[in-house]
């Protein structure tokens, strides 16, 4: 409810890796072989850690407001796909029995708790291409935005969606601003093409699942450029598609998928934890999820800071936490006009958590907003034990 219009929620999945002396006690994300050196061979190891799997809400402009849902899980709990396909078929397993699960898990959670699937819109990667999901996004009344991966039935059956996609003219073109290898921004031109098909559930899985009618949409770059892989992306969505205006839309919101993993650097980098000591899993998790909420109010912050300097600060801040700051972190310069805004308790916070400001200096990193922001929780929280002492 705290924005109008449209919520993309952006998903994905990222692991914590820990170093412990009783790894049993965490779990592990994956089993491999390493070099061994001194013995002339490999030496099979176990990766002690924990994954999870965000849904990040967001607004149509990249607006993070906050978790629809988290789930952590290891490998003790489920086997990856590629120890699946040792011994079975992963497309006979059912959902339930496989990570992919994570992701329905996610869309029913975040569901109930917004109260109104239908602002919704779920983007997700190419591990997100899941015909379970596209079924159930139907059954709540939500919508989706996935990039493929599988070339689906279509139609009677007898043809594939790449096949016809390929009868579809292009609809338009568009250019997009992109990264190259050396990491200089460039312009890139993309033709695109859109239809609506009738996709069909994957074979075996007929009797469970119905045809769905989708928007399939196809974004491929023109020439192959020299320092990165060309643009070929290809959604799914159940949203209609009925212009190049729309087909524009639709690929700006997936590129507003990489929100969350920037929220995911700032939990390793920037609340740092992977450095967290605990020793059990259940004491990690309870740990990562009170840092959840610090590292989305750190990520809310420094995106208000940078859109919307000048806004009051009680958008973001409560009284409290103002009033601690002002005491505890006073003005260094005078402000005649005693108007204050967002821009300078973020300074505020970051100045608590060690940032030392000097003229042309860059914004405050995710690292020192976050020790800023314990270092606030931690004296707000004092001070309200205090209060509840005296009136006692």
């Amino acid at each position: 409810a705290a924005a109008l219009g449209v919520i993309l929620v952006v998903q994905d999945t990222t692991e914590f890796s820990f170093e412990r002396e009783r790894p049993d006690q965490v779990g592990w994300t994956y089993k491999g072989n390493g070099n061994n050196h001194r013995q002339g061979g490999v030496r099979p190891y176990t990766a002690c850690g924990l994954l999870m799997h965000s849904s990040l809400a967001i607004t149509t402009d990249g607006l993070p407001l906050g978790l629809g849902a988290v789930k952590f899980w290891t490998r003790k709990t489920f086997k990856g796909t590629g120890a699946l396909k040792r011994h079975i078929n992963p497309t006979r397993v059912p959902i339930d029995g496989k990570e992919s699960i994570r992701w329905l898990d996610n869309m029913r959670r975040t569901a109930e708790l917004f109260g109104d699937p239908g602002r919704c819109v779920h983007v997700g990667d190419r591990e997100n291409d899941i015909y379970e999901f596209f079924c159930l996004a139907r059954d709540l009344g939500t919508h989706f935005l996935v990039r493929t991966c599988v070339d689906r039935l279509a139609g009677d059956g007898t043809t594939t969606v790449a096949r016809l996609m390929g009868e579809v003219a292009v609809g338009g073109r568009h250019r997009i601003a992109v990264r190259g290898a050396a990491g200089r921004t460039e312009t890139a031109e993309v033709e695109l093409t859109y239809a609506t098909l009738h996709v069909r559930p994957p074979i075996g899985k007929e009797k469970r699942y119905p045809a769905l009618d989708l928007t399939i949409l196809h974004a491929r770059e023109l020439e192959q450029p020299e320092n990165r892989p060309r643009i070929d992306w290809k959604l799914a969505t159940d949203l209609p598609v009925a212009d190049t205006a729309a087909a524009v839309e639709k690929l700006r919101w997936y590129a507003l998928r990489w929100r969350v993993e920037e929220f995911h650097k700032i939990l390793k980098s920037g609340c740092k934890v992977e450095a967290a000591r605990l020793r059990t899993a259940e004491r990690l998790v309870k740990l990562i999820a009170v840092l959840c909420i610090v590292g989305w109010r750190v990520f809310w912050l420094r995106m208000m800071n940078r859109v919307v300097p000048d806004v009051e600060p009680g958008i973001a801040l409560t009284g409290i936490e103002t009033a601690v700051l002002d005491r505890v972190v006073p003005d260094t310069s005078p402000n005649p006009s005693g108007i204050r805004d967002l821009a300078s308790y973020v300074r505020k916070i970051a100045r608590l958590g060690g940032w030392l400001a000097r003229a042309g200096d860059s914004p405050p990193g995710d690292q020192v907003l976050w020790r800023g922001m314990a270092r606030l929780a931690d004296i707000v929280l004092g001070a309200t034990l205090a209060l509840d002492d005296v009136g006692n």
